[in-house]
């Protein structure tokens, strides 16, 4: 059941002398967070003009709690203060940059390094300060709240030939940066399990908070920061092209094995853990993600994040590489049956953490001891196979390339070997070939999918060019021509029908589908029985 959020939800609207106060004070505090995004210089100046004009900027979301979280002190060329730890604090969920620009501008001691600002009376706009001095017409924000610092600049600007039409502007400035209001949502009495998923919908500026995020500044300490954990771990798989594992994902196979679950209660819960209990789980993971990793790459072909058909599938054979040092030749077909089966059926579309967290024990159990592999899934139908569109991020346009990539498939141009590992480290459309071409097929038959998936197979992306939109009852007996007694291996290695047995000279696109479709289902079978 999730927290009644409404009932535990407190609204205000302060000035920013009472929010600058608090920062100040350490009643509000700004978490340490890992974030892709920083603002820059010239968006906080943005800022500062949109609070000049009395612009709204947005509301701030605090989290006031007894929990400690780690806090951040710098953030890029913003400073915030170093405070007492106090209970409860306020920590920003939402409004970190904002927050802190705030804070940096108006509040921190003139003398303090870091983001300042000056307002140009004279040309009205919020500018980079000098180097050494202060011009005349330039009010430094730091001054705003400091009342002999204020009135020393009002002063001094009246030597100045527009002394009143500057000082008007001065007033103006002062009325508005003293009376802007921020709206800021308080929630109050949740735990870090309920304040997580409010937390995960959060989106600022497109950068949208995670689950990692909030674990960040929940686990640090002076002997563990999982930034850097996480890191190392990425820095290990780097070596194997996986170094942009998901950070997330990381975060779910520490809990899976540590916790058998990728729940988020059961994620959270690993704060609870002490620094010299993450450090060993980290080495543990590490070590399991390695041998995943290794896994992927020799058995499946996998060279990269983008042709895994599910997070799961690299979540589960951690669990299963963590729980077991060795696996007999047995074990390790059941764990390719189990690949595939589940890749080739969908079976983690959509799937809960619930399922998925069972399945680490269900499937653990199967790979040592055995069992009913039909209830992890089976290959499609012929008539769903037929009518697949070949899609990037779809399990079954994945596996399929997968398999097609374990036959060792060659040029069909010319029956070079095609380098499966450049083809499959990224997502290059160029490397798959429509093989009846799509700007063939869009220019004859407009109305005809030109997609499907029994239409595609790998060919460099040079060659791919040469065939470009050719018709395919022309180029494709030509190459069979040109590749003479190789032919029927070259077409074979990409699972198309032998030149000696199918007619491309007169075949349309249906005929090519429907004589391709039982040579990919074989090689199916053959990979979810798991001995290839």
């Amino acid at each position: 059941m999730r927290a009644n959020v409404a009932s535990k939800l407190e609204t205000k609207t302060p000035i920013l002398a009472d929010l600058i106060k608090d920062v100040r004070d350490g009643l509000i505090k700004v978490p340490q967070f890992q974030r892709p995004f920083v603002w820059k210089v010239n968006q906080a100046r943005d800022l500062l003009d949109s609070i000049g004009s009395n612009y709204p900027i947005g509301s701030l979301l605090l989290w006031k709690t007894t929990e400690k979280l780690a806090v951040e002190r710098n953030i890029g060329d913003f400073r915030l203060p170093e405070t007492e730890e106090l209970s409860p604090t306020d920590y920003v969920l939402d409004g970190q940059q904002r927050m802190t620009v705030i804070y940096a501008a108006l509040g921190a001691d003139p003398m303090d390094s870091g983001f300042s600002a000056v307002y140009n009376l004279q040309e009205q706009e919020f500018v980079a300060p000098a180097e050494d001095s202060y011009s005349l017409v330039e009010f430094p924000l730091r001054w705003m709240y400091r009342t002999t610092e204020l009135l020393n600049f009002r002063t001094a600007l009246q030597s100045h030939p527009k002394a009143s039409e500057l000082q008007t502007r001065l007033d103006e400035l002062v009325h508005v940066f003293a009376n802007y209001r921020v709206p800021v949502v308080i929630l109050k009495g949740l735990t870090v399990e309920e304040v997580c998923p409010i937390f995960e919908r959060i989106n600022n500026s497109a950068t949208k908070l995670s689950i990692f995020d909030l674990m960040v500044a929940a686990t640090w300490s002076k002997s563990f920061d999982l930034n850097d954990k996480a890191d190392d771990i990425s820095l290990s798989l780097a070596s194997k092209s996986y170094g942009d594992i998901p950070r997330n994902t990381v975060l779910k196979c520490l809990s899976a094995i540590e916790n058998r679950s990728v729940a988020k209660e059961r994620i959270m819960g690993l704060r609870k853990r002490s620094a010299d209990q993450m450090d060993d789980l980290v080495v543990r993971t590490k070590k399991a993600l390695m041998r995943a990793v290794d896994q992927l790459v020799t058995d499946f072909k996998i060279y990269s994040v983008d042709f895994l058909p599910y997070e799961a599938h690299l979540v589960i054979l951690a669990y299963i590489w963590a729980n077991n040092p060795t696996l007999s030749a047995e074990q390790l077909r059941r764990v390719r049956q189990w690949f595939w089966r589940t890749a080739f059926s969908e079976r983690y579309r959509g799937a809960s953490e619930n399922f998925i967290s069972k399945d680490l024990e269900g499937i653990q159990k199967f790979v040592i001891d055995g069992g009913d592999i039909e209830s992890y899934g089976s290959i499609p139908s012929d008539a769903t196979l037929r009518g697949l569109v070949f899609r990037k991020n779809n399990s079954r346009s994945a596996a399929f390339i997968l398999a097609l990539a374990k036959q060792g498939p060659v040029n069909l141009t010319n029956g070079a070997a095609i380098d499966t590992s450049e083809a499959l480290s990224v997502y290059n459309k160029k490397q798959f070939h429509h093989i009846y071409p799509e700007a063939y097929l869009r220019n004859r038959y407009p109305k005809t999918e030109r997609n499907y998936l029994l239409n595609f197979c790998m060919l460099a992306a040079s060659e791919n060019n040469k065939i470009s939109d050719d018709v395919p009852n022309d180029y494709l007996p030509q190459l069979a021509v040109d590749l003479g007694e190789h032919a029927d291996l070259v077409f074979g290695s990409n699972l198309m029908p032998a030149p000696s047995e199918f007619n491309y000279a007169d075949a349309s696109l249906e005929d090519f589908l429907a004589a391709r479709l039982p040579i990919v289902k074989r090689v199916m079978n053959k990979l979810c029985e798991g001995n290839v």
